[in-house]
């Protein structure tokens, strides 16, 4: 590991930190770095989307208007902001840790290991959606999958197949997600053909009366299906030239991800009778409709889905594992969970959140919804902390983007600020609406997981200091990354 230097003042110098990221590595990072444009903009679309499968409950929760003007319009509050903050910081510090690494360099190792705690498991709990919507789709032709023997066996199995094809190592991953992302979307181009047509346009400006507009369902479906740009940032280190393939392709993404929501949404609806119908796997009947009551559209749409799940858990699981390897790295965790695969995967952590995976969905039996509801709460809480962090580091240091692998977004930091406010806002706001309507483990989850993070970093810090009676793996020195400490002790 090389350290970032100190300045006399012993603050954060972001400059040698960024000269210097390449070289805090594992054995693998020393090598050629996988990533490629192509690879980083399929890996986002999947992080973030992977196809418009789960955004029929926005319809049933707010009627059509609102559900298509909240697609139309949250792209702009919510997937620019971070996306250019990303870009930003993703480049500044292109390692595994991602955004651990910037709290970390912003408030000092305390926020740092805080925000690695609640990203982490907000991403477990994002990739524990994934078979469970793959299995409402089935369901829509397949109704005896609710039958628990047949559940549970598609939950393991689908589970255990692609925890094992994650080991296998990021280029497998994102080499199959390059090649799946094409079938995803070719159903869904289709019935756009096929249902231009038949539209009735003015199905759009249908309104659900006020007591049937599920205000916190429909904000959590939107910021579920347009969140989770800054995912990119925990492969960060595995990128070929970050400083220019990163903010490509996250603009690219972007302008994908929108029209992937938006355009078949508009059809759909306009298609459609019921808005009252729509919930999760409708758009299988919308193909169906279309095709005139045939069912070959349905089927091509089912198998779509099985895909974009598919590129969704193995790109999820791939930026989960590799934030632990970072995260280690950095000395916030047991350095166990660096150790890599001879493929140069991170194993320890595919295999921890392969197994809080099986957990919430077999064990636990969470619904689609209910995951969406619980990691939403938890994710606002690390991207507060993270609006925060890239404001202080924009405030503090000169960021302007010199080193071959930093990029900045063209605008001063008080319109940064202007750009990020709404989004911050808009997390408060998912966090309070809990409390005012009475749905307590939504609004309670989220402390209580900040006071174990907080227990956590507290038994992290009293087992290194207890070098005699501690573990060796939690007694490793921690790198010196140039960070003021002195004022964030705890």
């Amino acid at each position: 590991v090389s350290p970032c230097p100190r300045n006399s003042s012993m603050a954060v110098r972001v400059e040698d930190c960024r000269s210097n990221d390449a070289t805090i590595s594992t054995a693998s990072e020393q090598s050629r770095r996988p990533l490629g444009l192509l690879t980083i903009a399929v890996l986002i679309f999947y992080n973030v989307a992977g196809g418009p499968f789960g955004v029929e409950d926005a319809v049933s929760d707010g009627g059509p208007f609102w559900a298509l003007l909240g697609f139309l319009v949250f792209p702009f509050v919510w997937c620019v902001p971070e996306a250019c903050v990303t870009a930003e910081l993703a480049t500044m510090f292109p390692h595994n840790s991602g955004y651990v690494t910037w709290v970390t360099a912003a408030f000092g190792p305390f926020w740092g290991f805080l925000e690695g705690w609640l990203s982490w498991l907000s991403g477990v709990m994002d990739n524990a959606i994934y078979p469970v919507l793959l299995l409402q789709y089935l369901v829509q032709h397949w109704p005896q999958l609710n039958d628990e023997g047949p559940r549970v066996a598609f939950l393991v199995g689908f589970i255990t197949f692609f925890t094992l094809l994650s080991l296998r190592g990021i280029e497998v991953v994102g080499g199959t997600a390059a090649v799946l992302s094409l079938f995803v979307l070719s159903p869904f181009v289709v019935m756009v053909v096929l249902g231009v047509p038949q539209m009735d346009p003015s199905r759009w400006a249908k309104r659900n009366s006020e007591s049937e507009v599920d205000v916190i369902e429909l904000l959590n479906t939107l910021f579920w299906n347009l969140n989770y740009w800054d995912s990119i940032s925990t492969v960060a280190g595995e990128a070929d030239n970050p400083g220019k393939t990163i903010p490509k392709a996250l603009g690219i993404a972007v302008v994908v991800v929108v029209l992937n929501y938006l355009v078949p949404l508009a059809v759909g609806i306009a298609t459609t009778e019921q808005s009252s119908d729509w919930n999760t796997g409708y758009f299988y009947a919308v193909a169906v409709q279309v095709c005139g009551g045939q069912t070959w559209l349905g089927l091509w749409l089912l198998a779509s889905a099985a895909v974009s799940n598919i590129g969704q858990f193995l790109a999820e699981m791939a930026a989960d594992s590799y934030q632990l390897d970072g995260m280690a790295d950095l000395g916030h965790i047991p350095r166990v969970f660096a150790r890599r695969t001879r493929f140069g995967t991170p194993y320890v952590g595919i295999l921890l959140s392969a197994a809080i995976v099986l957990l919430l969905t077999v064990v636990f039996g969470f619904k689609f919804i209910d995951l969406v509801e619980l990691l939403n709460g938890v994710y606002c809480v690390s991207m507060i902390i993270e609006f925060a962090a890239f404001l202080t580091l924009r405030h503090r240091h000169d960021t302007t983007g010199d080193g071959p692998d930093s990029w900045r977004v063209p605008l001063p930091t008080w319109a940064m600020a202007l750009m990020v406010t709404p989004a911050a806002f808009f997390c408060a706001l998912v966090l309070v609406l809990p409390f005012i309507k009475g749905e307590w483990l939504q609004a309670f989850v989220p402390l209580i997981l900040i006071v174990v993070g907080a227990a956590g970093y507290w038994l992290r810090s009293w087992c290194k200091a207890d070098v005699v009676n501690g573990s060796p793996l939690l007694t490793r020195s921690t790198p010196d990354w140039g960070l003021d400490t002195s004022s964030h002790e705890d």
